[in-house]
């Protein structure tokens, strides 16, 4: 027998009812609950893309993240790290404002700041060899997060292409993954999430 999971009637969201609502809401947490996993899973499908860098951009994300670990930083901060490059994939123009997208509801502002201005901080270390102005990064100074985005950059994300650097498996950030996705610090959609969880 053929199980049709219950659906809403409307054919126009101008014709939902509470009920509609309701049943819908009832699914949003289950779906919520669910996006940590599909964010490592889109993460993954950076394995083996190297666009000509010493490595992988997973093992790029992986040290990055890594190397943030190891030194010390909070969990919301490693997360940052492990997924400032996730929106390459989809990205290929705006990588960056993919990612901090994905983190906002959960980061903090600072965060949030640094994952969608890496890009142009990251410049510093190349842009001169493409065309472009290393100093790009200058239009932020005196921003309250430029130092931050600066020190990302130069401690963590330029350092992380070497091939014989002892990263941790994706494995490990999991847990890190679920436990910072579990409660956005800012959404309107938030509300939706606690009322399933309570």
């Amino acid at each position: 027998m053929n199980h049709q999971p219950e659906r809403a009637q409307f054919t126009a969201m101008e014709h939902g009812t509470q009920a509609d609502w309701t049943l819908i809401s009832g699914h949003f947490g289950q779906f919520a609950r669910s996006l940590p996993s599909r964010v490592l899973t889109h993460l993954s499908l950076l394995d083996g893309d190297y666009g000509g860098f010493p490595v992988d951009r997973l093992q790029h994300s992986l040290q990055t993240a890594t190397r943030a670990h190891r030194d010390g930083r909070d969990e919301a901060y490693v997360v940052m790290a492990l997924l400032h490059d996730i929106g390459d994939t989809l990205g290929t123009y705006n990588h960056p404002e993919i990612g901090a997208a994905m983190l906002r509801p959960f980061v903090s502002e600072e965060l949030h700041w640094i994952a969608n201005t890496h890009g142009v901080f990251q410049g510093y270390y190349f842009f001169h060899y493409i065309g472009g102005d290393r100093d790009l990064r200058e239009q932020y100074r005196g921003h309250p997060h430029f130092e931050a985005c600066a020190e990302f950059c130069e401690k963590y994300d330029q350092a992380a292409f070497d091939p014989a650097y002892d990263s941790a498996p994706l494995a490990f950030f999991e847990p890190m993954v679920g436990r910072v996705f579990a409660r956005p610090i800012t959404s309107i959609y938030a509300k939706i999430g606690e009322a399933e969880a309570a």
